[in-house]
């Protein structure tokens, strides 16, 4: 069974910073893309940003210039480092990934994890 297990919100004021982070654990042979999306109370889950295994980013265009995506292979896990927040930001984010396990190619999804920019 594979885990995404986030960490890292939390509550911030505007122009702040918050580094989230999202480990994959379980047996896992491959991961392909990570990233992170976000969803606000009544709207569809977006996707803020991914990158994949060779390294391919992309970011959506509010965060552009604000939001960096990295990873560590070596321990399976994304990071989202995010500067500059706004308001607007607010909402839960979701780690993702899209890992080889023993049944197959397969999304994960973690928990969620809520960010809280105040004005």
């Amino acid at each position: 069974q594979v885990h995404l297990v986030e960490s890292g919100g939390g509550l911030v004021q505007a122009g702040g910073s918050l580094r989230l982070s999202c480990a994959a654990s379980g047996t896992i042979f491959s991961i392909n893309a990570m990233g992170w999306f976000r969803q606000a109370p009544g709207k569809q889950r977006e996707l803020v940003a991914t990158l994949t295994s060779g390294g391919s980013t992309n970011y959506e265009d509010s965060v552009k210039g604000r939001f960096t995506i990295s990873r560590d292979n070596a321990k399976n896990t994304v990071y989202l480092q995010m500067n500059s927040l706004k308001p607007e930001d607010t909402t839960v984010y979701y780690c993702y990934a899209h890992i080889l396990d023993s049944r197959g190619w397969n999304n994960y999804w973690g928990q969620g994890t809520q960010v809280t920019v105040s004005s």
